[in-house]
């Protein structure tokens, strides 16, 4: 028999600098205020549910609100996070970066998303542009 006592039971990958545990925030309260984030570092942590299949220069983490999620992006090569990745929890410390779209790029964007959805789109209904955020990191933790 031989004692594990101690040992971590799961490993992390690390990806840029270490993560800064010391003031979480649920991705819910960010994005019910993200301009409030813009300037100051954050960290945020929930399950991978999207990973970029081309590159590995994003993910897409789950939110403790139901259907709500905030994309982490990075410079092609920066970081590249694995396909496995997807299902696992990760924590990640960064800044929040807004991304202001104009009308035409609002409309593409949410027919692009109805169209992998399955849902139909008019685009009539859209009215306003929006803004997307993304958290722009400095370091990720993906725990297995």
């Amino acid at each position: 028999m031989i004692a594990t006592i101690g040992l971590p039971s799961a490993a992390a990958e690390q990806f840029g600098k270490p993560v800064d545990n010391t003031n979480r925030l649920k991705i819910s309260t960010i994005m019910a205020a993200p301009d409030n984030y813009l300037d100051q570092p954050i960290t945020i942590e929930g399950t991978v549910v999207g990973v970029c299949a081309k590159r590995g220069c994003w993910m897409t983490i789950a939110s403790d609100k139901r259907f709500e999620n905030l994309q982490i992006k990075v410079n092609d090569g920066d970081m590249v996070f694995p396909m496995t990745a997807k299902g696992s929890k990760a924590i990640a410390t960064g800044k929040l970066n807004k991304i202001q779209l104009n009308l035409d790029r609002t409309k593409a964007l949410l027919a692009h998303r109805a169209q992998q959805a399955g849902n139909e789109f008019d685009e009539n209904t859209v009215t306003e542009p929006m803004a997307i955020y993304q958290l722009v990191p400095t370091g990720v933790e993906i725990l297995e």
